[in-house]
């Protein structure tokens, strides 16, 4: 089905194609309650360890802003708005010898040695929340904010910042906004209301970081239905004249769930930006396939094929890098979280990203090639991106 268009397929195997989408997006495991946040005391021995510069790659330290509303009796956060956002650090030990993206969530009886553990928690003022970004900023002043997508709860969320905060293994406290999504299958149109709301406390967080001369470049990854949200966030900004901010932006797009015309409306309110906005796309995505439905079958941006001309010509005209990720593996058996497994080339996808300004030799297609080698879109757009084990 790789290439074909929605419409292609007749209604009853739309149907069902969009229902075994959206079951699989809903995951079989049993999601994760709130209790997993909870901080696990360690073996003493163990604990030590993870202090320890040696095992740097075994904890991670998390930022998390967000503007759901506390859940007080559980420890955790709902799907409803809250009026403030609430700031959060967290550390955790990360299980050793990792083969996937997958997350194994700790239980009753916590086994640091299969699954990521929270082994501490604590809520900030906002001003200190600052202060710890801005301690953690990397050493050429960047910071990197994290967006989920549709279907998520804060602690899905959360781990999911952690594990690919330990897998890209860059200096730092990755931050994570987390908007109130419903974190239910059938709460897509929800949490799109949610998304829109949740424009102002992003441009809220994102305008406080930037404020600080130390800030030189912040990392805006948005996944999904969280990239629709980054781009409402920047053309609010625009909007604002905000330039100052918008001059400090790198934003990354992962299987972007954004209606193509709302896109390039988005683009036209936004104009060119000094760091050319970055789109992950598979034309596989079959999460895309199912919201593309649920959106009365009009394409989304995540599922671009950049063997297309038109795509082609577009990315020039618009100034965007647009990356086929097809090749990197997925977890979910959509296509649609390869962007969790792309965080083991953070490191070059950072330095692609980061510092370069728009030119006409950094703008266009490109190829992500997982298996090491550098790979040029077949028709030599814009260079290449490179993908080294």
């Amino acid at each position: 089905m790789t290439g074909q268009r929605l419409n292609e397929f007749p209604l009853g195997a739309k149907t069902m194609l969009v229902a075994i989408g959206l079951a699989m997006l809903a995951g079989c495991a049993t999601r994760p309650s709130p209790d997993v946040l909870n901080p696990v005391h360690l073996p003493v021995q163990l604990n030590a360890s993870l202090q320890s510069d040696e095992a740097a790659s075994s904890r991670v330290n998390v930022l998390a802003a967000t503007n759901r509303n506390p859940d007080t009796a559980r420890g955790g956060f709902g799907s409803a708005w809250a009026d403030n956002l609430t700031y959060e650090q967290y550390a955790f030990s990360v299980p050793p010898n990792r083969k996937d993206t997958a997350i194994t969530y700790p239980t009753s009886r916590p086994d640091p040695e299969r699954q990521f553990v929270v082994i501490q928690r604590k809520q900030l003022p906002r001003d200190a929340f600052v202060e710890e970004a801005l301690r953690s900023t990397q050493s050429d002043g960047t910071v990197g904010i994290f967006v989920h997508g549709y279907n998520y709860s804060y602690q899905e969320a959360l781990f999911r910042t952690a594990q690919i905060a330990a897998d890209a293994n860059i200096p730092g406290s990755p931050i994570l906004f987390s908007w109130p999504s419903a974190a239910a299958v059938a709460g897509y149109v929800a949490d799109r209301d949610a998304a829109l709301s949740s424009r102002s406390d992003l441009d809220s967080l994102v305008t406080s970081l930037s404020a600080s001369g130390k800030v030189k470049r912040i990392i805006l990854f948005g996944h999904s239905m969280g990239g629709f949200l980054v781009m409402e966030t920047v053309r609010q900004l625009k909007l604002q004249h905000r330039d100052d901010v918008i001059d400090k932006l790198a934003v990354i797009l992962a299987a972007p769930d954004i209606d193509i015309d709302v896109f390039r409306s988005q683009l036209k309110d936004i104009g060119r930006m000094p760091i050319p906005i970055s789109l992950l796309v598979s034309k596989d995505d079959r999460a895309l396939v199912a919201s593309s439905f649920i959106a009365g079958e009009r394409a989304r941006v995540g599922r671009l094929d950049i063997d297309d001309p038109v795509i082609r010509e577009a990315a020039l005209k618009e100034r965007l890098r647009v990356i086929d990720i097809t090749s990197i593996q997925a977890s979910d058996g959509l296509g649609h979280d390869r962007y969790a497994s792309l965080a083991k080339f953070g490191a070059q996808l950072a330095s692609f990203e980061s510092g370069r300004r728009s030119s006409a030799g950094d703008v266009g297609a490109y190829v992500f090639d997982a298996a090491g080698a550098a790979v040029a879109s077949p028709f030599r757009l814009a260079g290449r991106v490179v993908g080294s084990q």
